[in-house]
């Protein structure tokens, strides 16, 4: 009986992280045209960024080293909780950018 349950749970805890890596996978990347993305100066390439509107932006801010970007450092592309639902670019940058602890 032992057997059987740790099978019935590590097949749910397996099932659960491939849904969770399929789930992941599949949430769109936020488009600079969103309103958003338009209010908070979003570019999904920082050196693309319009240096009068935002003097103070500095092409080694990205969203990969963000307190906001909520993937790691070398992911192209991750959530951020400013874009529900929605990844931003690892090499991008907004004006909400915060340097990471």
């Amino acid at each position: 009986m032992t057997n059987r349950r740790e099978f019935i749970v590590q097949l749910s805890v397996g099932s659960t992280t491939v849904l969770a890596g399929h789930a992941f996978a599949q949430t769109p990347m936020v488009a600079e045209t969103d309103a958003q993305s338009v209010a908070l100066g979003y570019k999904a390439d920082t050196a693309k960024v319009d240096k009068k509107k935002f003097p103070k932006h500095e092409v080694a801010q990205k969203c990969s080293n963000c307190a906001l970007y909520q993937g790691k450092p070398t992911d192209a592309a991750a959530p951020c909780p400013l874009f529900a639902g929605k990844q931003v670019a690892g090499p991008g940058w907004c004006s909400a950018w915060a340097k990471k602890a």
